[in-house]
Order: structure tokens, then C-alpha cells, then sequence
């Protein structure tokens, strides 16, 4: 009982400690700066509506909201496919070396992205996709191959292998098999890594800050970083916390809408695996 109640108590405050500053910034992004420095922790006297208008139309985030859409639209649609064949081929088909090749993957999950930074500039140049959302996309698929490789290939294993051998039996090839029934079977699997990775290039700064120059192509986190820089002179921090909620606002829809979806994909794999 007193472990119970200890478990309680401790998901109970860090439940809190997750949900009270979003709560929080969510209540400072409808006050002005004098009241923000007044009361800070008090519910705002008014819904300044006009500090999404400036954070959205004046600073620029609209145009940054639609950079990331695009990139992270585009990542996906690239990375998805190419990462489950990747992880489908490693996971059914063991060749000599597969195992070197999963393991040069998962190395490149523990490769410090800051040391790259200048050989992607430099590429990038060369190819002429520096300052281009094209090359951004590319580096991107690139940066979140690894992880899509991994976790795909994992669950590609706790699938059973009956069902590759009956759909060949049925006359489907290796190809057909893999898109008609073991693709949609990883369905979870895929819902899951598109999750996470969107979430994570969502929110991506320093690849971006390095690739994308110009003020037309600039992603969601550059223009906070901009954001945060005008009204810091500006002195208008209702707009600055009103562009962090703009920010935050889609990473948190996709995850409450999807978050029975992610619970039951990662136990099951913890069961299985």
C-alpha cells in the first residue's frame, strides 16, 4: 500500500513538473509585458489575441511554419519507405555483413552531429543545394536514417516469419510480399518512427541553422531564435511566448492524438522482443 501510494505521488509530481510550464507559457503568451512582470504566475486579465497575430504575421513564423511543414513532409515521405525496406532487408534476409551494417547504423545514431556540420556545408555547396529546402530535406533523411533503420528492423523481427513464407506460397514475389503484407503488418512500427522522427526534425536547430541562410527558407526553430532576438529589444514577451506555443502546438496535437497508438506499439515490442 505505501509503495503504491510512493508510486502515486511520484507520477503525480512529475506529471506536474511536465504539465505546469506548458500550462504556463500557455497563459504568459496572453499577457502584455507589464503584466507579465507584474503577476507572472497569475491567469491574464485579457486574451491578447494580438500577440499570435505579431508573433505570426510580423516575425515571421508563418512562413517558417510552412518551411517545416514542407521539410518535415517531405523527410517523411523519402524516409519512411527507403528506412523499412533498409530495416525489412536486414531483419529477413541476413547477408555476410549484415550485422556490420546494422552496427555502422547504430554508430551513426552516436555520431556527434556538430562534427559533420562542416563536410555538409561544404557538400552542399558543391551540389549547389546549400540554402535550398531540397538540400535541407536530403540532409535531414539522412541524419534520421539510422534510427528509422534500427527500430524498423527490430520490428520487422517480431513479425512472423510464416507469413512471408505463406505469401510466397500465394505467388506474391519478394517485392509484393513485402509491400501488400509484411509492410502494412509494421504499420505501428511505421506510425511510431514517423512520430518521433517528426517530432525530432520538428524541433531541429543546428543542421538548419547552417543550411538554410536566407530568411525565406528559414525552419520553425530559427525563427523563434529570431523571434527571440526582436523582442528582446522589443520588450514585447507576450509574443515571444506566443510563438513558443505555436511551436509547441502541433508536436503536442500529433502526440495526444497518437499516444494510445505509441503506448501499445512499444509494449508490444517490449513483450516480443
Amino acid at each position: 500500500m505505501i509503495r503504491r501510494a510512493l508510486s502515486v505521488i511520484g507520477l503525480s509530481a512529475f506529471a506536474a513538473s511536465v504539465a505546469l510550464p506548458l500550462v504556463w507559457v500557455l497563459m504568459t503568451s496572453f499577457k502584455s509585458s507589464p503584466e507579465i512582470f507584474a503577476s507572472p504566475w497569475s491567469i491574464p486579465g485579457e486574451l491578447r489575441w494580438v500577440n499570435y497575430a505579431k508573433a505570426w504575421q510580423e516575425a515571421g513564423i508563418a512562413r517558417c511554419f510552412v518551411n517545416s511543414l514542407k521539410v518535415t513532409a517531405a523527410t517523411m515521405l523519402i524516409l519512411l519507405p527507403v528506412g523499412s525496406m533498409a530495416g525489412y532487408i536486414l531483419a529477413r534476409y541476413p547477408f555476410r555483413g549484415s550485422r556490420w551494417v546494422l552496427t555502422a547504423f547504430l554508430g551513426g545514431m552516436m555520431f556527434p552531429i556538430f562534427l559533420a556540420i562542416v563536410p555538409l556545408f561544404l557538400l552542399l555547396r558543391d551540389l549547389g543545394l546549400l540554402n535550398s529546402l531540397e538540400g535541407l530535406t536530403l540532409v535531414y533523411v539522412a541524419y534520421s536514417l539510422p534510427f528509422t533503420i534500427f527500430v524498423m528492423t527490430g520490428f520487422f523481427h517480431t513479425l512472423p516469419a510464416e507469413l512471408l513464407e505463406a505469401a510466397m506460397i500465394d505467388g506474391c514475389g519478394h517485392g509484393a510480399a513485402f509491400w501488400r503484407v509484411m509492410l502494412p503488418l509494421a504499420r505501428p512500427g511505421l506510425v511510431v518512427v514517423g512520430i518521433f522522427n517528426a517530432i525530432g526534425l520538428w524541433n531541429e536547430y543546428p543542421l538548419a541553422l547552417v543550411i538554410a541562410l536566407s530568411d525565406e527558407i528559414r525552419t520553425l526553430p530559427l525563427g523563434i531564435a529570431n523571434l527571440m532576438m526582436m523582442e528582446h529589444y522589443q520588450s514585447d514577451w507576450g509574443a515571444l511566448f506566443a510563438g513558443l506555443v505555436i511551436v509547441m502546438g502541433p508536436v503536442l496535437a500529433v502526440y495526444w492524438a497518437f499516444r494510445d497508438r505509441i503506448h501499445d506499439t512499444m509494449v508490444a515490442g517490449a513483450l516480443k522482443g
